[in-house]
């Protein structure tokens, strides 16, 4: 059977290079973006240059009529998944939280919690042995943030961030009977864009420090630990959370 999987947020970092390691691995990919067609071509192009099928699938995962339009490409384009990286998310400006407003958590918790909830909905729907599927596995992209608390820099990211922590162990219970594996990965710091928008580009150099192995991640560090879970070779984890952090 072939194996399917959606990676949302999948057109830089940490989605790229599981989309790429996911081909190498023998799955087919489909590519979510929200903004950046581009980009997201790009990564199809690559992934079908290694003998995978790969379409680019445009959806903001916080909308759900798009998130169903989206599934509704992949069901048509591709086949059913067996696999959902939620894996799409935003931080915002370091800021202490009496500085915040409504919007930036709105649109914090809008992107990184409901828009995984919807994403692993219409998974479960799919995947579920009590719904016709074949099973499958989610794969979930906390952050050890979640852990440390993002204090006087984004404590609201922290706490979506833990949303998914404690998701990924509540539908892990959920659906283990179905045929279905929920876990996830909390990176540290990690070498991608994301610091960028969030106004600290230099933030790896800053705190690499202050990690025990002396660095920052890659992505393709993170996604070795996805692309583990989503696998077979993970076959007996489930609501399990690895954190990919050099120790931090």
């Amino acid at each position: 059977m072939t194996s399917i999987v959606l990676i949302t947020g999948a057109s830089r970092g940490i989605g790229a290079a599981t989309a790429l390691l996911a081909a190498r691995q023998g799955w087919d990919v489909a590519v979510n973006y929200s903004n950046n067609e581009g980009a997201a071509r790009e990564v199809v192009q690559a992934v079908q240059a290694l003998g995978r099928r790969a379409i680019a699938v445009q959806a903001d995962v916080a909308n759900e009529a798009q998130v169903l339009a989206m599934f509704a490409r992949v069901d048509a384009e591709l086949g059913r998944i067996s696999a959902l990286v939620n894996n799409a998310g935003v931080v915002d400006r370091a800021q202490r939280l009496q500085d915040m407003d409504l919007a930036r958590w709105r649109r914090m918790f809008d992107i990184n919690v409901i828009g995984s909830f919807i994403c692993a909905r219409e998974a479960v729907r799919r995947m579920s042995t009590a719904e016709g599927g074949a099973g499958g596995s989610i794969v979930n992209v906390s952050s050890r943030a979640a852990c440390l608390g993002a204090a006087n820099q984004y404590v609201d990211y922290a706490a979506a961030k833990s949303a998914i922590d404690t998701m990924t162990l509540g539908l892990s219970h959920e659906v283990a009977s179905q045929g279905i594996r929920v876990n996830a990965v909390r990176p540290g710091l990690i070498e991608t864009e994301i610091h960028a928008s969030g106004g600290q580009p230099d933030r790896i150099a800053r705190l690499a420090p202050g990690v025990p192995m002396g660095r920052g991640g890659t992505a393709d560090e993170v996604a070795e630990a996805i692309c583990w879970l989503m696998s077979d070779k993970s076959s007996y984890s489930t609501g399990a959370i690895i954190d990919v952090s050099g120790g931090r």
